[in-house]
């Protein structure tokens, strides 16, 4: 009941903001790093970031990172949604983004300092990736609900899973909204909030041992993966990296073939290939690594193949739906 609840409460309120959001000036314009030629209402990932923390705040107070959740990941929405309305300057965001990373690791984790400034630096990348990754209609919902679904399929979640529930719920509720052609987008106040969200969680079901870190670094290869070749290639090819582009691998794909169809490849690579890669790391232990870069493979070929990050190849046809 709760997690239909949070389905349908999404779905009312990305509604709204679909509705009332240009009001407010929650309009995303066509730039260099955009896929979408026209106006579009943005910020919709209030629709699935409002549920899920009250829910964490409300109902889940006695799960050990529902405050931390709540709080960190609120925070961080509430900086994506400053940044959606008035775009913030780069430095501002990267350090907020640091800070409340640092924030859930240190208040909700007791790891030795090396480990510690690890994970810090890992949840702030995945983070800002995300961010990067959520760029064609329907692709950084659904891959949040791909890892949700995989973690309640193969882990052993006990504590997690009602909020993986959750979070998987709100996330649908949104995503009626946002597949080909998006109604609605998420906004950095979505994309943000499920970076947050997935990392930490990721941390905290590895240590509670109800998700082995390579079974979550699996279930997630499609997202860290392609960012990862992307930059690489860039600074590889002394491109100027930080600056707005459309040679991730998916921007290519949704260039070719619309946004509809790159984000129906990705799922279904997710759940056809990731999902029994994670299965295998799970039940045998021994061949971890062998399924992690069996789950890589055919992501790695496909950056090759299209040349990611190589040239702007996805500028033509942006407007494909």
């Amino acid at each position: 009941m709760e997690a239909a609840a949070a389905f349908v409460a999404a779905a009312a309120i990305t509604a709204l903001v679909w509705r009332e959001g240009p009001r407010f000036g929650l309009v995303a314009l066509p730039n260099q790093r955009s896929s979408h030629d026209r106006p579009t209402t943005t910020s919709g990932g209030i629709g699935f970031v409002v549920p899920v923390v009250v829910w964490l705040a409300v109902v889940a107070r006695d799960y050990p990172p529902a405050v931390v959740l709540a709080a960190c990941g609120g925070a961080i929405a509430a900086v994506g949604l400053a940044d959606d309305a008035r775009d913030l300057r780069r430095d501002v965001r990267l350090g907020c983004y640091l800070a409340l990373s640092a924030t859930s690791v240190l208040w909700l984790f007791d790891l030795p300092l090396a480990l510690a400034v690890v994970a810090i630096v890992g949840v702030t990348a995945w983070v800002n990736l995300y961010n990067f990754m959520d760029g064609t209609d329907g692709l950084a919902a659904s891959q949040a609900i791909a890892y949700a679904g995989g973690a309640l399929i193969f882990g052993d979640l006990q504590d997690s899973a009602s909020f993986a529930w959750i979070l998987l719920a709100a996330t649908a509720g949104f995503l009626c909204f946002n597949w080909a052609p998006a109604r609605v987008f998420m906004g950095d106040v979505g994309s943000l909030f499920l970076g947050l969200a997935t990392g930490v969680t990721a941390l905290w079901l590895w240590q509670s041992g109800e998700l082995p870190f390579v079974a979550s670094l699996i279930l997630l290869v499609a997202f860290w993966l392609d960012a990862s070749y992307t930059l690489l290639m860039r600074v590889a090819t002394r491109q100027a990296f930080a600056r707005a582009h459309r040679t991730h691998l998916y921007q290519i794909i949704g260039a070719r073939r619309g946004h509809g169809a790159t984000a129906g490849v990705f799922w279904l690579y997710t759940v056809a290939w990731l999902w029994p890669m994670a299965g295998v790391a799970i039940a045998w232990p021994a061949w971890r690594f062998a399924a992690l870069a069996a789950a890589c493979l055919p992501v790695a070929a496909a950056c090759v193949a299209y040349r990611a990050g190589l040239a702007e190849t996805a500028t033509a046809g942006r407007n494909r739906q």
